[in-house]
């Protein structure tokens, strides 16, 4: 079979003749006698598109034979017209190759390995070995388009085992019979690679990497390439102009003026968090002092509307710091419940666990914890406060 693909990866489309048709699970594989749809590997996705205006589902290969899976039986076997769905494929050329590309420099500068690659739908990532600072990065990517800028030739070599052993082919050949595909990009980067490629370095565009963080012992580096970075390159030029207009101002104003409504939000959100200690204090203490007297404990309920699960979460612990106290609490939201459940460590009978889980079903929930402290979710179906007295009723018991 005449693999299109790697004779000229920029093939959008073709006629081909039918070879073989069988049908698996109501889907036609087919085989043709030659083919531009990419089967996938190292690392990249299958091709997609059209053959004979069905649309293509899969692309496989199998004993050195690549099937291309229809939804439909092809109507006609002699010079069927094929189309490769070219989005796809350009996406994932670009982003394997500037992978290459990000990989050997990361290399080549710190000596460090690559040690996981994913493409992704909307933007890919890469895995180098070790931590690396924002300098680093940034170095990183001024090399890579410097690379694009330079519009280097790719090559590609099919060699035999012994030719890539006197290479000094970086991979394993071991397990690899003797016909290798070796990706060659100047003296940047040479490895062995099935995957389809840009011819240059130019056609790549331009690299953009979008941000960093540790993952396990290696920095995970999210990146675009090529038209996807190109395409949101202009979004956030269209959005940083949007903020310049409401602004009024120009880039480097606009970034000082969010820069100081930053500092002023953090001054704001620390003085509601002092304001807000002060209050719970407050609130705390009236809603012992108000508490109903079960078996000489303080049982204390309270149903929040326009709060957060944190905030009742540090009423409850404050109300438990002290002896004899049960703290029930409900958190409505819509159609949905919250239930936190408190009580002192020294009530020693009681279990705050079995009393949620028991009590929960009353709103189709569920939830649990430990002794002095569970919580759960369930419906806002009205019965909240049957809820409550069954629960009542159940430390009265104790």
């Amino acid at each position: 079979m005449e693999k299109l693909f790697y004779i000229d990866s920029y093939i959008k489309n073709f006629t081909a003749e039918i070879e073989e048709v069988k049908e698996v699970d109501d889907k036609f594989h087919v085989l043709l006698n030659k083919t531009a749809f990419f089967p996938g590997g190292g690392g990249q996705y299958c091709d997609l598109g059209i053959i004979d205006n069905i649309n293509v589902l899969d692309v496989y290969e199998e004993n050195d034979k690549i099937y291309h899976v229809l939804e439909k039986k092809p109507n006609r076997i002699h010079k069927v017209k094929c189309e490769i769905d070219w989005d796809r494929r350009e996406y994932g050329m670009q982003h394997h190759f500037g992978q290459h590309i990000i990989s050997a420099c990361f290399n080549n500068e710190y000596k460090a390995k690559t040690v996981g690659f994913h493409l992704g739908k909307d933007f890919s990532t890469v895995d180098i070995e070790g931590f690396f600072k924002e300098e680093d990065i940034l170095k990183i990517e001024k090399m890579c388009n410097e690379i694009i800028r330079e519009n280097i030739t790719v090559e590609f070599l099919n060699i035999t085992k012994k030719e890539a052993k006197k290479l000094k082919i970086k991979e394993d050949l071991s397990k690899l019979g003797d016909n290798i595909r070796v990706v060659k990009i100047d003296d940047i980067d040479m490895n062995l690679c099935c995957g389809v490629h840009m011819k240059n370095t130019l056609d790549l565009r331009v690299i953009k990497i979008k941000k960093f963080e540790k993952y396990k012992k290696a920095t995970r580096i999210e990146f675009l390439c090529g038209t996807k970075a190109i395409e949101e390159m202009l979004k956030r030029e269209n959005y940083l102009n949007k903020i310049c207009k409401l602004l009024s101002s120009n880039e480097e104003d606009a970034y000082k003026s969010i820069e100081n409504l930053n500092n002023k939000l953090n001054e704001v959100n620390k003085e509601n968090r002092r304001l807000e200690e002060i209050i719970s204090n407050y609130e705390v203490k009236e809603m012992i002092e108000s508490a109903e007297k079960i078996n000489n404990m303080n049982v204390i309920v309270k149903v929040y509307e326009n709060k957060t699960m944190n905030y009742m979460n540090k009423i409850a612990n404050k109300i438990i710091e002290k002896e004899n106290n049960i703290g029930l609490f409900a958190l409505k939201n819509d159609d949905r419940l919250n239930l936190l459940f408190a009580c002192s460590k020294n009530l020693e009978k009681m279990d705050m666990n079995i009393l949620l889980k028991d009590s929960i079903k009353l709103i189709d929930g569920k939830g649990g914890g430990s002794k002095v402290l569970a919580q759960g979710g369930g419906k806002n179906n009205s019965n909240l406060d049957s809820l409550f007295d069954y629960v009542k009723i159940k430390i009265k018991s104790n």
